[in-house]
């Protein structure tokens, strides 16, 4: 039985390293590689507690609930402090948890915000040079390793009632991001365009990630607002951005923002990150969890769902595709892995701590699950899939958790709602 576990993790990991290419010591953006929680680094903690396993803890100012990026010994995050107006920028030196920088970029006028979201939300993005941060404002700025900005871009202005939370991702030159705003003005019906009502406001963005310069937007239909962050797929040979919003799921031309795909869909307010695998895209709209084949060019509806499973679909927390389960985690607790063929739920079980507001990650064949009470569940898939994930350790810091955590070295790294923690060696 040991052997073929070993067997097993062997494989995972092999199908891992060669599907997301990113150095053990990064972790560059929103769910490091590509967005899908999946790290290369092995030799990682299993279990700690708020005073065993920790490296070091470092309290971070202000509120915000992006996660933490890491570039070598660099780990950035942004937080916003005066009650929330003042938008920063932080580095923190990977080794010590001594904070190197800690830069004002904006003061920003406070808007409308769901409970569950922060005045810092969206998480950097950082390509070993510079780093990119998006504000709720709908605001942008870089900066360099020393902290120096670079640029900045304000010529959006942005407002959505649940605020602001899709974190931007870098294609080549470009950062893009998904821009999905409601209504500002009037009452009734008019005050719920965009949030509980689709209009056609929404839109997927493009700057020059050097000069900060619009490049390209295009704009999505009929949607509702979203804090989906986008992902690169490869379809015959060419890469694609996916992105989910309200209603939809669609795929874009990256290096000219052509729409070649669009799936609708019933769902509301969409938050989950997609998962992609198997010539497929996992993803849900706060309806039912959805299997697209990739390979279609217009409104492929009815022709590219593989299929849909409405049980256990998630509200916040990001799909993870770990060869062979497509797991997801529900608003209640629900731990699930299903069979990314069929959508056909293999097995589910309920882990600790209640609800999970971050997403799960997959690294050294384990695979992490942290709730809002700051409780992280680690299970071992088993070698059987149809056979349900063994846990293996629950680790309990008793601080509030909404981040997701980040993954560098041998390392843990996990924000809490006042400081930023180190796990392991």
């Amino acid at each position: 039985m040991k052997q073929t576990l070993a067997l097993f993790s062997l494989a995972l990991f092999f199908i891992v390293s060669t599907a997301f290419a990113q150095e053990p010591e990064q972790w560059s953006r929103f769910r490091g590689p590509n967005g899908q929680g999946i790290s290369t680094a092995t030799e990682l903690p299993t279990q700690w507690s708020a005073t065993e396993n920790i490296a070091w803890k470092t309290p971070i100012p202000g509120e915000g609930w992006s996660s933490p990026v890491i570039w070598n010994d660099h780990i950035f995050l942004t937080t916003a402090t005066d009650s929330g107006k003042e938008c920063r920028i932080i580095a923190v030196d990977r080794k010590s948890g001594k904070i190197l920088w800690n830069t004002l970029v904006f003061t920003q006028e406070l808007r409308q915000r769901h409970d569950r979201n922060s005045r810092a939300t969206p998480t950097p993005v950082t390509d070993g040079q510079r780093v990119y941060v998006a504000f709720p404002n709908g605001w942008f700025v870089a900066l360099d390793f020393a902290g120096k900005v670079i640029w900045e871009n304000k010529e959006l202005d942005f407002y959505s009632q649940h605020g602001f939370g899709t974190s931007p991702m870098i294609y080549g030159d470009l950062l893009i991001t998904a821009i999905n705003p409601s209504n500002t003005k009037g009452e009734g019906e008019a005050r719920r365009l965009g949030w509980q009502l689709p209009w056609d406001k929404s839109y997927l963005l493009a700057l020059d990630k050097n000069t900060g310069k619009e490049r390209w937007k295009t704009m999505r239909g009929m949607t509702r607002i979203s804090h989906s962050t986008p992902v690169v797929i490869q379809v015959a040979g060419k890469d694609q951005i996916v992105s989910m919003v309200g209603d939809v799921v669609q795929g874009f031309e990256p290096t000219s923002g052509e729409l070649i795909w669009t799936v609708k869909s019933d769902g509301e307010p969409a938050v989950p990150t997609p998962a992609i695998g198997e010539g497929m895209v996992f993803a849900s709209t706060i309806g039912p969890i959805l299997g697209i084949k990739t390979n279609g060019k217009g409104d492929v509806t009815a022709t590219h769902v593989a299929w849909q499973q409405r049980r256990n679909s998630p509200l916040t927390s990001s799909f993870l595709f770990v060869k062979p389960c497509l797991y997801v985690v529900s608003d209640n607790g629900t731990f699930a892995a299903l069979d990314p063929a069929t959508g056909n739920i293999l097995w589910d079980i309920r882990i600790r701590g209640g609800r999970p507001d971050s997403s799960p990650v997959y690294a050294d064949g384990n695979i992490y699950v942290t709730t809002h009470t700051g409780i992280t569940t680690v299970l071992k898939p088993n070698a059987d899939p149809n056979v349900a994930a063994e846990v293996i350790a629950v680790n309990d810091i008793g601080e509030m958790v909404q981040a997701t955590l980040a993954i560098a070295g041998k390392q843990i790294f996990l924000r809490t709602d006042t400081e930023l923690w180190c796990i392991g060696k």
